[in-house]
């Protein structure tokens, strides 16, 4: 099955790596306030993915931080739950007659 898997993956990039060999003519983009870029197309579309990725990335500091966080403190809480002594209960006398 791993086999397959990694066949898909090598096919999906030679495509993808054709495709990019075939699109590497010039585009101009256009910003505003009248900036102009002018690259490869395969450059553009790459740029706009690392851009992408990187703003994913950032995205989910947060909340990556926060769940380091919570991971710490519980560790730490099941750390003092095993060092603490659990009392052991008597069960109650018989009662007297």
């Amino acid at each position: 099955m791993k086999f397959i898997v990694w066949l898909i993956r090598v096919l999906i990039f030679l495509l993808l790596f054709v495709l990019a060999l075939l699109n590497a003519q010039t585009a101009t983009l256009n910003f505003l306030a009248g900036y102009v870029w002018q690259a490869p197309l395969i450059a553009i579309g790459f740029a706009f993915f690392a851009v992408g990725a990187l703003a994913a990335l950032l995205v989910t500091v947060p909340k990556n931080v926060r769940l380091r966080l919570e991971n710490s403190r519980l560790k730490r809480e099941l750390r003092v739950a095993k060092e603490t002594p659990i009392p052991v209960e008597q069960p109650p006398l018989p009662p007297l007659i």
